[in-house]
């Protein structure tokens, strides 16, 4: 005979649990909010930028083409990086994963534009960076960024907040929400 009270043979196997609650408390879910870091968050968004640009300049320069998509790329590596250096669990992190995957987008393109017209003059990217002024922005925006950079940087941002906040288990969830359940209390 089995072991569980009125076995039905029609029955599936569960798959979930027994139905016991978790032995998790708020605590555990103040834990949680204590180990997010803004700050580590933005130190990767920083790096992550700037490793895409010197990528996406290389990659150009070795193919001879430009590859507008490669901000998609960008929104990934963003989302994940804030993601595991960040560990945030509410908001502010998919805020801020998309706000740095737009202003990456620009970035990357404004520098890969400078590295283009370098080549061309002959002389170094940072020289033509330097060089920018108010009047070379309605030359950028007329010439280099093109409705598709928009596309692609709005999906960058959609999903660098896709996939930066913390992938918790039910456990970690049930206590987060514990915690906040408790801390509207008070």
């Amino acid at each position: 005979m089995s072991a569980r009270k009125n076995p039905h043979p029609l029955r599936l196997r569960k798959k979930h649990g027994e139905g016991n609650k978790p032995d998790t408390t708020a605590a555990d879910g103040a834990r949680l909010v204590r180990e997010q870091s803004l700050r580590n968050a933005i130190v990767a968004g920083l790096v992550i930028i700037t490793i895409f640009c010197l990528a996406w300049i290389l990659i150009s320069s070795l193919t001879g083409r430009v590859f507008a998509w490669m901000t998609v790329v960008l929104g990934y590596l963003l989302g994940i990086a804030i993601r595991h250096a960040g560990r945030g669990v509410d908001w502010r992190f998919p805020s801020l994963a998309a706000a740095f995957a737009v202003v990456g987008s620009l970035l990357s393109n404004v520098v890969l534009a400078a590295s283009t017209t370098a080549a061309e003059f002959g002389t170094g990217t940072l020289d033509i960076l330097r060089a920018v002024t108010t009047m070379t922005w309605p030359i950028f925006f007329d010439e280099v960024w093109n409705i598709g950079d928009s596309v692609y940087a709005l999906l960058s941002a959609g999903l660098a907040a896709f996939l930066s906040p913390r992938k918790l288990s039910r456990n970690e969830f049930y206590a987060l929400r514990l915690w906040s359940s408790e801390s509207d209390r008070h």
